[in-house]
């Protein structure tokens, strides 16, 4: 880029998009594939430097990295490869009597030029995973990732320009200022990774455009373990799936309904598992390799703040509960009899403070999570059809899962999204170009039955007799 000002620097590059945006609405699955491959490649090639600025920027483990950000860029760029020349295929439409006589069927256009806001706490895998989709989708776009994670976003846009040129896909770093920037600009869609806070201004800012968007945002995602489960795998996977990356993901568990009859026996296989993974004191958990940290000292503060609250107002201390605000590190938390009125219960928590509340009604359960906002995903642990089947009826999520925790992400074949006030759209694989993509219906005419519609007084004495059978046969 050059040394003029960052405002004329985005203007120049969007602009620079157009023709690219025309010419790849002719560009071939061979075209798209051969760029899917080498971004791929060009991720694997990097693995040792994303483990380098993974730690660099919240110390997250390497396992971690390659769990949660490369295999997942790996599997959506495969699972492109292997399908892109079928998900581009025109698909055949059968006709319908009033047109009888033509052809039809669905062409999948690119929406153009593509605006990409990435997060802090997965910035690889949520950023180049969307990605992967629009230019399966043949489209151009324009990367933002997140300026609280400096480290990774560099490697990110080092990566992206050695695979494409500037005037396809580009990387503008910086602050949020930036990113406001960029969303005053008139893109065909939009696809932003966030809090449902930002993504409203996100929303209100690509309706100026009349830009399509996808919102891939979060909630309070509710857990619930019945009298049923299995309570080893439920502790297990809850406390796995929760603390992992410190609690920063947009679809960990928020809190969890335990039944009162399980409650006492599931906490004490809760704590085994921290202690097993993780050691018990401060001291020893925030030197743990396997634990990440919070992302920076405002967060940090933020998570502090929530505890502090929820402890004052009397919730209990199970586990864990403390912080060294100098390393940004917060202990695993289980926390216990939490009043209803604290910020705690109101907000995403998005760090690692699991709250536990005990429940011997199920309904009371259900009209609970439903009286919030629909959250990003719901996840039940119970051996017990019936009550398996009633909460996936009544409970509306974006995203469910039996008996284990966050495995709805990683099923490449399923659709990946929020609802309402937790996204808006869907990611991943085939829903991924579908999302960057404009499904536009094609008729061909052959043999011009329909003729007969336009003929003059033709068209009154037809559509009366079809009036009379009440359209039955249309």
């Amino acid at each position: 880029m050059s040394d003029q000002s960052p405002t004329v620097q985005m203007q120049q590059v969007f602009e620079s998009h157009a023709a690219t945006a025309l010419r790849l609405r002719g560009s071939t699955a061979n075209e798209r594939i051969e760029k899917i491959r080498k971004l791929r490649d060009a991720v694997i090639a990097h693995t040792e430097d994303w483990y380098q600025a993974a730690y660099a920027d919240f110390k997250k483990p390497a396992g971690e990295v390659d769990l949660a950000e490369i295999l997942p860029i790996c599997l959506e760029a495969n699972d492109a490869i292997r399908n892109l020349k079928k998900w581009m295929k025109p698909q055949k439409v059968w006709p319908t009597l009033l047109t009888l006589g033509t052809s039809s069927y669905v062409q999948s256009m690119p929406r153009g030029r593509c605006l990409i806001i990435g997060p802090f706490n997965y910035p690889v895998n949520l950023t180049l995973g969307p990605l992967i989709s629009a230019i399966a989708a043949g489209n151009t776009a324009i990367v933002k990732p997140s300026e609280l994670t400096p480290h990774l976003s560099g490697l990110i846009a080092k990566v992206v320009r050695e695979v494409f040129s500037e005037n396809e896909v580009a990387v503008i770093e910086g602050e949020a200022d930036v990113a406001q920037g960029l969303q005053a600009l008139p893109f065909d869609h939009v696809f932003f990774t966030g809090s449902p806070a930002i993504g409203k201004h996100v929303m209100a800012a690509a309706a100026k455009n009349l830009a399509s968007v996808t919102l891939e945002l979060g909630g309070k995602s509710p857990t619930i373990v019945d009298a049923s489960a299995n309570l080893k795998l439920a502790a297990r996977n809850i406390i796995w799936s929760k603390f992992a990356n410190s609690g920063q993901t947009c679809i960990a568990p928020d809190h969890v309904f335990v039944h009162e009859s399980v409650k006492e026996k599931w906490l004490e296989l809760c704590k085994n598992e921290i202690k097993k993974a993780y050691g018990t004191s401060l001291t020893e958990q925030a030197s743990n390799p396997h634990l990440a940290h919070m992302v920076n000292a405002r967060h940090t503060a933020r998570i502090k703040y929530l505890l502090d609250d929820a402890q004052a107002r009397g919730a209990r201390t199970l586990q864990g509960g403390g912080v060294d605000e100098a390393s940004c590190f917060v202990q695993p938390t289980l926390l216990d009899q939490i009043p209803a009125d604290a910020k705690i219960m109101e907000e995403e928590i998005f760090g690692p403070l699991l709250p536990i509340i005990g429940y011997t009604d199920l309904d009371q359960v259900i009209a609970s999570i439903n009286a919030g906002p629909k959250p990003l995903a719901y996840y039940i642990y119970s051996q017990t059809n019936a009550n398996i089947d009633k909460t996936l009826t009544q409970i509306t999520s974006g995203g469910a899962c039996v008996n284990h925790s966050l495995l709805q992400f990683l099923q490449g074949n399923l659709p990946f999204g929020g609802v309402n006030n937790s996204g808006i759209g869907r990611a991943h694989g085939h829903y991924g170009f579908k999302e960057f993509s404009h499904e536009r219906g094609v008729v061909k005419t052959q043999f011009d039955f329909a003729a007969m519609l336009m003929m003059p007084g033709q068209v009154l004495p037809i559509m009366r007799k079809a009036l009379k059978m009440g359209f039955k046969i249309l």
